[in-house]
């Protein structure tokens, strides 16, 4: 019974969806209570699906119903305009990834052989395509192979409709196979979405499609050309376009409403416009419109002029991030990847971010960095909990647990930053993982086990705000240094400072006082799964034989290596083998708190004097290279545990109510829809880009 009366509701709500399409002319298609962690209901489904290396769960979006219907109207507008992007992330990560998803997709939907190995094998690659937006993965950043055969994939495309086929400028589907099946096949192939390889030149080798037939040595003087070097103001250069060579000459091809992704942004601005007309107060108003005039110009200073309005709506209880936004899958730092996020503040749990940013200039003030480093006075750093209603682009399917924009220097200094933490996205990885038996795997004793079971989601979520608050708020550059200084090495030292200043003081009795933690000895539980961690553990991310590209776990690796290294004189941290297995143990945690402060020091030198050899240094001699022996073990004995590595979400499914006269009456929200339906109904209905 209630599975048919599911299906009226969904029934009617679709009709009410393709009436709103006639109406508008445009396709529809780190805890709150004190020393308390609450996890939502076991009787919600968290886990949708499981393929390769990855399980995709459901996320809930609790506190929705308690939403007005003017701020389900304005999120339902938002949201859409995070669905109409979906296809630039695609393309940003290579320029043959849509050609690619099309191709797999109509034979997915059209093949006639569906009880074949090698259509099994092709649901798994498509469903891997799907969670990395494209053929690289989605955290490694590693080309991923396909299991199926060559002369079957040949057969099936061939079967295809060719209107269903992504066939251009005349292409026949013999030139459509003559293209893709390198991009396919090949492991020599574009091997790495965004190489980070000494010694080679990061963009002739990385897959990215932010430049094309433009060499490193090409695009960094370009930018170090355009770049006005004693600006107390700059432009995030190139954040916003594709780097190209035309008739000899380096220009760039902006993303605007008439630029690149035209159609895609076009349909996003239409959203936006919708979401301008029911914004919650007039700051929120004006951040859609200034959102809008960059959208439409790209012009990076009305970007600049949009993050500022953004930085400083504080009250609005709707929120979202749209836009060219992370620069980490550009080898070069530079490009932004788009992405967008849709939330509403947890207002109960933010009271803890809130009690962290209102003492801001206390922790700036008692950093453990040179005094010529720090800020002397910290604006507008705010935070919050939220709770995600939507993921879209570099946020879908897999997504971070916490965020803080804008990423300018000049902005955060003058201006300050926004941070968050997205409770309802880290709860629904801890119910998953309940019951795995990881912990009881790699902790070392029955002490480390009991505080990691008693504390960690408590200390993690803390962790989190304090990286997300205050450690990428914190510091300053001097005068004159280039915030891109840093150079492919920059990502990494800028994640790497922020969890540093997380970990130094989340072990301060300041967490005591301001009655954040419950004594102690908690912290001891974050310290204890880091290390774990950036010791350990991540390294079953790892294929054999590979080292680590990406810049959060490089970052893990380069503090825990360095402290270990520390560590030889004091054993305050040491690798040591119980039963033929080998496990982190920390013998003094105040010394291991004293060696992250000497750390954080040098860290911070470096990002505020753009020390790019040091950098450099610290990187390539901490945070890449991997023991065999150790990665060997540790992938066996998390093979053991049958646990998927990395998880992604499908989003919440949600269908607006409008009344006779076409006026939005409400929205509901439906968690049903499965992993396979969701990806190939955005395909249909959010394919905007060329």
């Amino acid at each position: 019974m209630k599975t048919h009366l599911r299906f009226i509701r969904n029934a009617s709500f679709i009709l009410f969806s393709m009436i709103s399409v006639l109406l508008t002319g445009c396709s529809e298609s780190e805890e709150a209570d004190e020393f308390v962690h609450v996890p939502y209901s076991e009787e919600f489904e968290y886990k949708v699906d499981a393929f390769a290396d990855l399980e995709i769960l459901r996320y809930r979006v609790p506190g929705f119903e308690k939403l007005s219907i003017e701020q389900k109207e304005l999120l339902y507008y938002l949201m859409q305009a995070a669905l109409e992007g979906r296809d630039i992330i695609y393309d940003q990560n290579g320029k043959y990834n849509l050609a690619v998803r099309h191709t797999l997709e109509g034979v997915y939907v059209y093949s006639q052989d569906r009880e074949s190995s090698d259509f099994t094998a092709l649901e798994t690659y498509l469903k891997r395509v799907w969670a990395s937006n494209g053929i690289h993965h989605h955290y490694g950043g590693d080309k991923f192979l396909p299991e199926f055969s060559k002369i079957w994939f040949e057969k099936q495309v061939r079967t295809v409709p060719l209107h269903k086929l992504p066939l251009k400028n005349g292409e026949t589907v013999n030139d459509l196979l003559t293209k893709l099946e390198p991009v396919i096949f090949d492991p020599a192939f574009f091997p790495k979405k965004t190489n980070q390889e000494t010694g080679v030149d990061l963009i002739l080798t990385s897959a990215v499609n932010f430049y094309d037939g433009v060499t490193q040595a090409e695009a960094e003087a370009f930018y170090n050309t355009v770049k006005k070097p004693d600006d107390p103001q700059p432009i995030a250069y190139g954040l916003n376009s594709q780097l190209v060579k035309e008739d000899g000459y380096l220009v760039e091809r902006v993303y605007k409403k008439d630029g690149m992704y035209g159609e895609a942004i076009r349909r996003i601005v239409f959203w936006l416009k919708k979401a301008e007309k029911v914004a919650e107060n007039r700051k929120q108003k004006a951040v859609i419109e200034k959102l809008i005039e960059y959208y439409e110009t790209g012009d990076l200073k009305k970007y600049d002029d949009y993050a500022i309005l953004w930085v400083k709506d504080l009250n609005s209880h709707i929120d979202f991030v749209n836009g060219f936004t992370e620069t980490y899958g550009d080898p070069l730092g530079i490009k932004g990847s788009w992405e967008a996020l849709v939330n509403f503040k947890n207002i109960e749990a933010t009271a803890r971010t809130t009690t962290i940013s209102k003492n801001a200039l206390w922790f700036e003030e008692n950093s453990p960095v040179d005094e010529r480093f720090k800020k002397k006075k910290v604006k507008g750093v705010s935070a919050k909990v939220i709770t995600a209603t939507f993921l879209a682009g570099d946020c879908y399917p897999t997504t971070p647990i916490g965020i803080n924009l804008p990423n300018s220097s000049w902005i955060r200094a003058a201006h300050g930053s926004k941070s968050v933490t997205i409770e309802n996205i880290i709860d629904a990885y801890n119910m998953a993982a309940k019951g795995n038996g990881f912990f009881e795997e790699f902790a070392w004793s029955v002490e480390e086990l009991d505080l990691l079971n008693t504390y960690y989601a408590m200390t993690n979520n803390l962790h989190t705000d304090l990286h997300e608050c205050l450690g990428h708020g914190s510091g300053k550059l001097l005068d004159g240094v280039d915030q891109d200084a840093l150079r492919s090495y920059g990502s990494v030292i800028e994640e790497a400072r922020a969890d540093l200043f997380g970990l130094y003081f989340i072990a301060d009795k300041k967490m005591l006082k301001l009655n954040i933690l419950p004594n102690e000895e908690a912290f001891k539980a974050e310290y204890y799964n880091y290390f774990m961690n950036g010791l350990m553990t991540q390294l079953m991310r790892i294929e054999p034989g590979k080292t680590i590209e990406e810049a959060h776990m490089r970052n893990r690796q380069l503090i825990t290596r360095w402290v270990l290294e520390k560590s030889s004189k004091d054993n305050a941290v040491e690798l040591k083998q119980h039963n033929g297995k080998t496990f982190v143990v920390i013998n003094d945690y105040k010394q291991v708190r004293q060696y992250i402060g000497e750390l954080l020091a040098e860290v911070q030198r470096i990002k505020s004097t753009g020390d790019y050899p040091a950098a450099q240094e610290l990187v390539e001699k901490y945070a890449v290279q991997i023991d065999p022996v150790l990665h060997a073990e540790v992938l066996e004995r998390y093979k053991k545990l049958n646990i998927a590595p990395y998880k992604g979400f499908v989003n919440p499914v949600y269908y607006p109510l409008y009344d006779e006269a076409g006026n939005f009456e409400d929205l509901y929200i439906d968690y049903e829809e499965d992993y396979v339906a969701q990806q190939l109904r955005y395909s249909r209905e959010y394919s905007n880009v060329e």
